[in-house]
């Protein structure tokens, strides 16, 4: 059955060069697409992490590991009044540290994670947190995703941030069949240009918790899913 791509996606694709009348769009429009429609609605994404230099930015993170970022910004003031410098967390018993951060979840592992990685920075790195990945992913509690926020938030080097949430959108927008967030991660820089990672990684997470939420949408609800998949009729199943 032939069918006629929506005027909004087809003025955004003509106005890229990009012709996709009557036909299935490729991945590269699929990304153009998403480009300028999370560009329009997102032009100025703030960080959802409420913090105050690279040190909180980081604990912050840390501790959005199986958590909202809601959650973390409730949790993260008392936090600050017991220590908000790797000089003075670095001396906190790991309990006075958990008893705060246990709303979080996974409170042990996340606390003993704070007071060894601010030690580290003391010892290693002079009390600043290193601006590069090759440093922050050795550090307690700190994988390439954490790294990458820390990087691309707090540097501002370009970085794609990939967690469940992105992973399942990239999916659903046919950008990426990847079956872990890693390949996803490789996909989704290699469609998008290297000006845009940081700016999209926010966008998306955005984009995610207003339209395209696990349980709102399945693929064939939110405004892009439709707009990307219109003949689109069965839920899409994320490859974990």
């Amino acid at each position: 059955m032939n069918f006629q791509l929506s005027e909004r996606v087809f003025s955004v694709l003509r106005g890229l060069g990009l012709g996709a009348e009557s036909r299935d769009m490729t991945k590269k429009e699929r990304g153009a697409f998403v480009d300028v429609e999370l560009g329009r609605r997102y032009p100025n994404p703030p960080i959802p992490l409420d913090h105050s230099d690279s040190y909180t930015l980081l604990v912050a993170v840390l501790l959005s590991a199986q958590c909202t970022d809601v959650r973390v910004n409730k949790t993260t003031p008392a936090l600050w009044e017991l220590a908000d410098n790797p000089a003075e967390m670095a001396e906190v018993p790991v309990e006075e540290i958990r008893a705060i951060i246990r709303p979080c979840g996974l409170s042990p592992r996340k606390s003993q994670a704070i007071r060894d990685l601010s030690r580290i920075l003391m010892d290693e790195h002079g009390g600043e947190v290193p601006g590069n990945f090759e440093d922050l992913e050795v550090l307690p509690g700190v994988g390439h995703k954490t790294a990458s926020v820390v990087m691309s938030q707090a540097y501002g080097h370009p970085a794609f941030p990939v967690d469940t949430h992105i992973h399942r959108l990239a999916q659903r927008w046919g950008l990426t069949n990847g079956k872990n967030v890693e390949q996803t991660e490789r996909d989704l820089k290699a469609l998008f240009p290297k000006s845009r990672w940081n700016a999209l990684h926010l966008q998306i997470i955005f984009y995610g918790r207003e339209h395209c939420t696990a349980r709102g949408c399945d693929g064939t609800v939110c405004p892009i899913c439709r707009e990307l998949y219109p003949r689109r009729k069965s839920p899409v199943k994320t490859r974990k």
